[in-house]
């Protein structure tokens, strides 16, 4: 597992550690956004030299064309196999960015550093790096630990609150697969950008830690982070294919998807119906209601079969017992996805 560091002291451990490997060279990898809003402040605790590498911000440049261009500029710049590559980024970068670097020479050392609180309690952590393809989420990639992980939440002051607000999907999410207290306690929070966070941050990573310790290359226990996701990522990647209709960010669709799987619990793995609706009206209650028609319907569902979790063609779903006590390879029939459509629009 990898070593995560937080806040000022974070900084100069991740400086003493890079100084005690001797590497040849560093990378630090930004997009537009995080080259604006976040590379000063990387600049103003961290003084090794590096040369800095950029990307296209946002889900649409996930794609092997990004990693080529970045392999490309790599291999101009000298880079060798003891080379270093700092994400400093949100989920995007962190997952591209991994995935360069694993790739990269049959693998050179990666660092992350998120600056959206989605990378920090999610992305960053874990060691899934990867890009789409072919419209499909996360369909090419490798499971491999960064050698560093530093969270500052400093970070979190340049967040726009929709962005904050994906972030705190996973977070509540970490509740509903491990913690019923912790589910109740951001439920009645309502953190927001200015919120005292950090003790929260902690737990979410600790929570995902403790998992992926346990089983690295989700053969099991793993599986309980994907609440939500199988529908979700497939709401995600309908809307990212469909450039005119509404763009919803990772944990907006997230969102959706573990109400609708919420609903999924109840008919299938006898979630009480207090709980189910305990969990609906929490994320109502945070993201705005989204609309589907039949067209949106059909897709989603065509989009299901394309799921990684799939197993000799079966959609398999995590879903739960109770909050906080989840089951992994559920399987459910398309008249209860149609079911769980309903509930999230009733």
């Amino acid at each position: 597992m990898s070593t995560i560091f937080y806040h000022d002291n974070g900084w100069k451990q991740l400086s003493d550690k890079i100084l005690e490997k001797t590497y040849s060279s560093v990378f630090v990898l930004v997009d537009q956004n995080t080259k604006s809003h976040c590379l000063s402040h990387l600049d103003q605790y961290f003084s090794h030299p590096y040369t800095l590498l950029t990307m296209d911000a946002g889900e649409a440049n996930k794609h092997i064309g990004t990693c080529e261009h970045l392999w490309s500029s790599l291999s101009e710049q000298g880079a060798d196999r003891n080379s270093l590559l700092i994400n400093l980024g949100g989920g995007v970068v962190t997952d591209l960015g991994g995935f360069v670097a694993c790739t990269y020479k049959r693998g050179i050392d990666f660092v992350n550093i998120p600056t959206s609180l989605l990378a920090m309690v999610d992305a960053s952590v874990g060691g899934k790096t990867g890009v789409d393809f072919q419209g499909l989420k996360n369909q090419v990639g490798i499971i491999r630990e960064p050698v560093f992980v530093v969270i500052d939440d400093n970070f979190l002051t340049t967040l726009p609150s929709n962005e904050f607000r994906s972030g705190y999907a996973e977070m509540l999410k970490h509740g509903l697969i491990a913690d019923a207290d912790y589910f109740s306690s951001l439920a009645t929070e309502q953190l927001n950008v200015k919120s005292e966070i950090s003790n929260h941050i902690r737990h979410s990573v600790e929570i995902k830690h403790k998992v992926v310790s346990e089983d690295p290359y989700e053969k099991g226990l793993r599986k309980i982070l994907n609440y939500g996701h199988t529908l979700g990522h497939a709401i995600e990647t309908h809307f990212l294919n469909h450039p005119s209709a509404q763009h919803l960010l990772h944990g907006e669709a997230i969102a959706i998807g573990m109400v609708m799987e919420a609903e999924l619990s109840y008919l299938t793995t006898n979630l009480s119906i207090e709980e189910r609706n305990k969990i609906k009206t929490v994320f109502s209650s945070i993201f705005d209601s989204i609309s589907f028609d039949d067209n949106d319907r059909s897709s989603i569902k065509d989009l299901l079969k394309h799921d990684k979790k799939n197993e000799s063609c079966e959609i398999r779903f995590v879903l739960l017992k109770a909050i906080g006590n989840p089951v992994i390879d559920c399987l459910v029939s398309e008249e209860d996805i149609d079911a769980a459509f309903l509930f999230y629009a009733d």
